[in-house]
């Protein structure tokens, strides 16, 4: 049995502490412009490895997943419902169509993202709908406004919706796994997933969606988070009455401990959430649990997989939690007041220049962006290894930076 850790209750200065630690790290000052380059010979790179393992020809059926730590190719899964990571590669290619505006790397996007409209048709498996279609599929909308995008985003939408338990008030994360959890199931990933409906509500879909994610993120505030604003991996509940039952998790080190993506998942979720609802509850919310995180990290600001493993020092880094808050960072600077926002921006570009530059960057190692990733430890799989979402919040925060630099929208466009 793993051993129960009791995190502390952050004081005041503590939280003053972090501010100094954002803004004290030494480094080169990421360029995003340079960065996005980079991402995009990684891309090329990728592509015509794609290309060669097929004898010419790509299947588009088949996305990039991951590479081992040993390894020098992609690890490709077959797309299906089952498949949560197939719009990450899809959404990766819009990103460097949108910075360099090759027509080659647009068709290569419009052709993974195609390839995953079936499963939109099929029956909905899980919460994962929303990575899988409006990190391709949203993305591909964003930059075409092809109305055949559209449509799809709102059928899976739609989809989606269908795993909302209103006894409970949240969405059903995996309905494969209500007997092993002895409930109705939410993690904290599907907070990600929340954005797919706000954007269908407004964009013609069912108004009725926006009130489910909202519902939804009202009820993991409630459930899913510890009084020192750390969150529990999964909440489970009673189905019928809807009652809590427990927190616990299913990727981090134990219950009550701090596992470094699901937070940084709860960091992003609920920035869109308030940029959707302009709730000011949901802004105060989400900074102190941005703080919870960032008092934790280690000089580099690349988390540890779980802030709680006694192994620390000598755990697996996380550098796909440092992706999704680096980029969730960029937006929630538009939102707090100045001394915040400063903080916020220092703390994202910090994070940043650790993952352009030694050891996280892949450069020649391997075709990917970046390695030090981690996905699911307690199983044993994609331990120290180079995943497509890390890649895919990567290239996304890159891509923030450069539109705050020119003064732009950072955040999806209607």
């Amino acid at each position: 049995m793993k051993k129960k850790i009791l995190l502390p209750v952050l004081s005041l200065s503590t939280l003053i502490a972090t501010a100094v630690a954002c803004t004290s790290l030494n480094g080169s000052t990421v360029d995003p412009e340079r960065d996005l380059t980079y991402c995009d010979e990684q891309v090329h790179r990728t592509l015509e490895q794609l290309t060669e393992n097929k004898g010419g020809h790509i299947d588009y059926t088949m996305q990039p997943r991951n590479i081992a730590a040993d390894s020098t190719c992609w690890h490709c899964r077959k797309t299906c419902p089952e498949e949560w990571c197939s719009g990450f590669w899809p959404g990766v290619l819009w990103y460097d169509y949108e910075y360099t505006g090759d027509t080659t790397i647009r068709e290569q996007a419009v052709r993974f993202t195609e390839s995953l409209k079936t499963i939109v048709d099929a029956p909905v498996f899980d919460h994962d709908l929303g990575f899988l279609i409006f990190c391709s599929y949203g993305n591909a909308y964003r930059l075409t406004h092809n109305p055949e995008y559209k449509k799809v985003i709102i059928n899976a939408a739609d989809s989606l919706a269908t795993l909302f338990n209103p006894a409970v008030g949240t969405l059903l994360t995996w309905p494969r796994n209500i007997e092993m959890f002895g409930g109705h199931n939410t993690i904290m990933d599907t907070m990600i997933n929340l954005e797919m409906l706000f954007w269908a509500a407004k964009n013609g879909g069912n108004p009725y969606l926006h009130d489910i994610a909202v519902e939804h993120a009202e009820t993991t505030m409630k459930n899913h988070f510890r009084p020192d604003y750390t969150s529990y991996h999964v909440a489970v509940y009673n189905p019928e009455s809807g009652d809590f039952i427990r927190g616990c998790t299913h990727q981090g080190y134990s219950d009550s401990s701090m596992w470094a993506r699901g937070q940084a998942w709860a960091i992003y979720g609920y920035t869109v959430v308030y940029r959707e609802t302009k709730d000011p509850k949901f802004l105060d919310f989400v900074q102190k649990v941005a703080d919870a995180y960032l008092t934790r990290l280690p000089e580099d600001m690349i988390p540890y997989w779980d802030f709680n493993d006694p192994r620390i020092p000598d755990a697996p880094r996380d550098a796909s939690a440092a992706c999704v808050v680096a980029s969730a960072l960029l937006e929630l600077s538009n939102y707090v007041d100045k001394d915040t926002s400063r903080r916020y921006l220092d703390c994202s570009r910090k994070m940043l220049t650790s993952l352009c530059n030694d050891p996280y960057r892949a450069g020649k190692k391997n075709p990917s962006f970046l390695l030090h990733s981690t996905g699911h430890h307690p199983a044993g799989s994609e331990i120290d290894a180079s995943i497509i979402y890390a890649d895919y919040y990567y290239i996304e925060a890159l891509t923030r930076m450069r539109h705050l630099n020119r003064n732009e929208n950072i955040c999806q466009v209607d």
